[in-house]
């Protein structure tokens, strides 16, 4: 279960900053940067987790809860999928990332970031934490604002483009996904740098 122990190592201000969507073949990638202030009340604080381990309906739950929630700063930042094509999930999830830094009110003194391989951040000391979701309570926060709020864009998305399961899929390459593209064609939301996306656009001979 994720707890404060690491914030705790460090002085001043500390930060956890994750990510959503890297994996899906459609739609932006999100980044969330997280601030605790103080420590939540109880019960909140128990019930964060690593995003993918919650149901949709904690997950909201929770992230509606953080957002009202006094003595915590957030902020998001997305990259586009022309970001994504033109320099590569990796980069464009930096990108998202420091978007999201760059959004909180307050600047933190340490950043804590999900993964192996991170960004680096003018000013602030970074450091990786793999399975940090699992780890520290910001990082598992900064999770559940991230993919809550790139599920709420992909739903929308999914109002304008309804064949390809968004709504439930995210984005992500399923059945019902692939079996759409076979169907109905690649749409601007597409990440065409993607290899299932290209044999799609440059089908084999």
């Amino acid at each position: 279960m994720p707890t404060f122990q690491i914030e705790s190592r460090f002085q001043g201000l500390v930060a956890g900053v994750d990510e959503a969507g890297r994996g899906p073949w459609a739609g932006p990638v999100v980044a969330a940067a997280a601030l605790f202030l103080k420590p939540p009340p109880h019960e909140l604080e128990i019930s964060i987790q690593d995003s993918k381990k919650l149901s949709k309906i904690k997950r909201m739950h929770i992230f509606k809860a953080l957002k009202e929630l006094e003595n915590f700063l957030f902020g998001i930042g997305r990259a586009s999928v022309n970001e994504i094509d033109q320099h590569n999930i990796l980069q464009a999830t930096f990108l998202a990332m420091r978007r999201a830094v760059d959004n909180l009110s307050l600047v933190p003194q340490t950043l804590l970031v999900d993964g192996k391989f991170i960004p680096t951040f003018d000013g602030i000391e970074a450091h990786p934490i793999i399975e940090g979701d699992n780890k520290s309570l910001s990082i598992a926060a900064a999770s559940i604002l991230a993919k809550v709020t790139r599920d709420q864009e992909m739903e929308a998305l999914a109002e304008d483009y309804p064949y390809y399961g968004w709504e439930k899929n995210a984005g992500y390459g399923t059945a019902y996904h692939q079996e759409a593209l076979k169907v109905y064609g690649i749409t601007p939301h597409h990440r065409r740098s993607f290899a299932p996306i290209q044999i799609l656009l440059n089908p084999p001979l």
